[in-house]
Parts: structure tokens; C-alpha cells; sequence
């Protein structure tokens, strides 16, 4: 953990796995000293982590001997700070990070297809087909990046897995910001679907190239929602 505020950067890493659903709310945190030591931070600086948490209403401490820190995850995640970091991003910077989806997701798409076990296909078919059936933004976002990461969870890389909680932390609040319709979300969970059927089929090339496709088609709607949003402030493009 570098940075000027490792505090900062630990509770945003912990915001990031709560909101996508990596922490279940009313799980427990682990013990200060155990979560210090695995983050590699002092327990001072874990603890300005959880103030920061707490401030944000996303954990609570309870004392006792059935104490601790648990997660206090909300189901509908603030659409504004999403909304304010597309509009803010240029056209550029949506391409570069469609590119970094493109080198992440489509290898791990790649690699899954080539070592996911029996459960680890059941387990994308099921999350593949959780998108089409979600009705909230917390839903969609959650069903998205689920799907995404058990993907590479199936490569058994653990570097690639951080990329794409990464990724998905960073995209996915983004990309179903209120307002998509049926057609769009039909569409992306279609996307899902093609994906997950080439890793059934074992066919690495197949599902590289839907992976690719489900990149660069959420790169047109990431672009076509910040233009929306920057038409609706009323600042240029």
C-alpha cells in the first residue's frame, strides 16, 4: 500500500469490495491485528481506515465479546460520485480504460476457457444469466462484476484477479448509472451469455473474441452516457 494516505487508499479498497458485492453485508472483518498484518499497514493506520468507513456508513464496530467491525453494505450505491467521474472523464481516458478491459478481461476470458472446472463453468453459466433478471442499479452492478471476476477467478491467477476487482470496481458503477433500458441491459447480458458458453466449449479463441466485443461495446456505452451527462450540464463535450 503506497500513496500519501494509505488510510484513504484502504477504506477506498474496502468501499470498492463491499459495493461489488465481494463483502456481504453483516460479514465480519477479520481481527485488527490479522487485517493489519495481511494489508502490511500498523493497526493505527487500519484503524483511520475503519473511521473512514464508518463515516461513510459502511461498517460498524460493536464491542463485546461478539465484537468486532462488519460490513454495512448498501444495497443502492450513490449514483452521483459514478455519474461525476464519467462526466469528468475525456473520451481518451474511456478508450484507455476499454483497452486495459480488453487486455484483462479477454485474457481471463481466454484462460478460463482453457482451466475452469465443471463448478467453475456451472457457477459463470449462473452468474452469466443473473444480469438479464436484475431490476436495480445495485443489482446490475452487483450481477456485472460478479460474473467478470469469477471469470478470473477460474484462471487461477491471482495477479489477473486483482486486475479485474480493480477494473470492475472502477467501471462498473459507471456503466449502469440510472437510466439503461431493457434493450440495453438484454443486450450486455447476451454479451454474458456468448462469453460464458465458449468457456463451456473449452474454445479459448471464442471467448478472447467475446470478451473483446463485451469491452468495446461497453466503451459505446460508457461514451454515449457521459455524452448524456455532458449535454445535460450543459458543458462542452
Amino acid at each position: 500500500m503506497r500513496g500519501a494516505s494509505r488510510a484513504a487508499e484502504i477504506a477506498d479498497r474496502v468501499t470498492e469490495a463491499i459495493h461489488l458485492g465481494l463483502l456481504a453485508d453483516g460479514e465480519r472483518l477479520p481481527p485488527e491485528a490479522e487485517f493489519a498484518h495481511s494489508l502490511g499497514v500498523a493497526p493505527m493506520t487500519l484503524r483511520e481506515s475503519f473511521a473512514f468507513l464508518r463515516e461513510r456508513g459502511l461498517v460498524e464496530t460493536r464491542r463485546g465479546r461478539n465484537g468486532g467491525t462488519f460490513v454495512r453494505r448498501n444495497l443502492e450505491p450513490p449514483a452521483e460520485p459514478d455519474a461525476a467521474r464519467l462526466r469528468s472523464m475525456s473520451v481518451g481516458a474511456l478508450r484507455d480504460l476499454a483497452d486495459e478491459q480488453i487486455a484483462i478481461s479477454a485474457t481471463t476470458a481466454r484462460l478460463a476457457a482453457e482451466r475452469a472446472t465443471a463448478h467453475d463453468v456451472r457457477r459463470i453459466e449462473m452468474l452469466a444469466g443473473q444480469l438479464a433478471v436484475a431490476t436495480t442499479r445495485g443489482a446490475l452492478i452487483k450481477s456485472d462484476s460478479r460474473f467478470h471476476v469469477e471469470i478470473a477467478i477460474a484462471t487461477r491467477s491471482e495477479r489477473l484477479l486483482r486486475r479485474e476487482v480493480a477494473l470492475q470496481a472502477e467501471s462498473a458503477g459507471m456503466l449502469w448509472l440510472p437510466g439503461p433500458g431493457a434493450e440495453t441491459v438484454g443486450a450486455a447480458a447476451a454479451e454474458h451469455l456468448r462469453i460464458a458458453e465458449a468457456i463451456r466449449a473449452e474454445s479459448g479463441e471464442a471467448a478472447h473474441a467475446a470478451a473483446i466485443h463485451h469491452a468495446r461495446e461497453n466503451l459505446r456505452r460508457l461514451a454515449a452516457t457521459r455524452q448524456e451527462l455532458v449535454e445535460a450540464e450543459g458543458s462542452p463535450a
